[in-house]
């Protein structure tokens, strides 16, 4: 039996951990812009530097899952959030296209390492503790990226330059890590067994790992073309095209937050069916109600029923026998990225071939094909 003071030390570096990852996408999102600028890049030219970061995190997600079974998930996760963080300051200023795609390899490399092993002590604090955890644990993503986008704007319109207004957020990364260092497990996964390699999914972890692809892809879909959307809405009438990505993150944030408690009373199994049928019918409002008082409604739909959808598949992937569960878990998440990477270029083909809403409608199918899986949660 685990001790309870340790337990809850686990869980609070486990929080702590998300919540910097998050707060890290929140700062390069707001560099972007930036980036593209200083490099004098045009729209073409910086979506091929951003597939060096994409490289980088494909590549860096299955290694993190070797070297956390050799390692353990301390000093994955420390080394891949240092790496992230310490990339972030050249890319504030960098014009230089020969190292530019190097920082955005090293930083890509780095956010997938964390992200990998950060689910893996995830499903692992939450087997230890034998109740639902990982809805809590990645709302603290949501919050920590919430804090950079509010954050880095607001140093900025006090007068630092990028460059400078980084340096704050380095520094609160830096001392967090320090502090959340203790509660990362440190021993090896494998227990004396040498550690697998890379290794390809397998079994039940196909299947999840292409739902979890599916989940991120309708994410990055509400974050990439949710505003492209809302400017085709004539008769609604927006502070900004980006209310509907706000509602959506708001409406995650607080399923995230409650998602555990509701897990213990539903059980996973419904959980997911209610999940995946309340973000198919989000989409279907967008679809077939253009223009109303349900657009908004099928943003906040989409966010509730997606929030629970990706923690339930990674305690799925702990739990199967296929795999051991760092080797489900990178695979996973590779899976999932791989959506979120592939998904904005492909609704943006189906979007010209037939229109938007018409894509929405097929991520709509998507989400009635993961309600459809609840039964493997049971």
């Amino acid at each position: 039996m685990h001790n309870r003071s340790e337990q809850k030390r686990l869980q609070n570096s486990t929080r702590c951990v998300f919540f910097l990852t998050g707060l890290v996408f929140a700062l390069w999102s707001c560099l972007v812009p930036g980036v593209k600028d200083h490099a004098r890049l045009d729209d073409g030219g910086l979506g091929l530097m951003l597939l060096c970061l994409g490289v980088g995190s494909l590549l860096g997600m299955p290694l993190a899952g070797m070297m956390v079974a050799r390692y353990g998930c301390r000093i994955v996760a420390l080394s891949g959030l240092g790496m992230a963080c310490i990339a972030l300051l050249p890319l504030s200023f960098l014009g230089d296209l020969r190292m530019l795609p190097v920082c955005l390899f090293l930083f890509g490399g780095g956010l997938g390492a964390v992200e990998t092993a950060i689910n893996i002590q995830a499903v692992a604090v939450e087997e230890r503790g034998r109740t639902p955890m990982l809805s809590n644990f990645h709302a603290f993503f949501s919050i920590g990226g919430a804090v950079g986008a509010a954050g880095f704007p607001a140093l900025i319109a006090l007068g630092l330059p990028p460059s400078m207004a980084i340096v704050p957020g380095q520094v609160v990364i830096g001392i967090s890590m320090a502090l959340a260092a203790r509660g990362l497990l440190a021993r090896r996964l494998t227990e004396g067994k040498t550690a697998q390699g890379l290794v390809m999914p397998s079994g039940l972890v196909w299947l999840l790992g292409l739902l979890t692809c599916f989940a991120f892809l309708a994410e990055g879909a509400v974050l990439d073309w949710g505003g492209v959307y809302l400017s085709t809405q004539p008769r609604i009438v927006p502070l900004q095209s980006g209310w509907g990505y706000s509602v959506f993150s708001f409406a995650m944030t607080a399923a995230r937050l409650a998602g555990d408690r509701a897990i213990l009373r539903l059980g996973r199994d419904r959980m997911l069916l209610l999940g995946g049928l309340g973000a198919a019918l989000g989409f279907g409002f967008l679809v077939f109600a253009p223009g109303t008082l349900f657009v908004p409604a099928g943003f906040l739909l989409i966010g509730l029923g997606c929030a629970n959808i990706v923690p339930i598949l990674y305690t799925l992937a702990g739990r199967q026998t296929a795999m051991s569960a760092h080797a489900a878990v990178s695979a996973m998440t590779t899976m999932g990225y791989a959506g979120i990477l592939a998904g904005p270029p492909l609704i943006g083909a189906l979007a010209m071939g037939i229109s938007l809403p018409a894509a929405f409608l097929l991520l709509s199918l998507l989400m009635i094909a993961i309600a459809a899986s609840f039964c493997l949660a049971r």
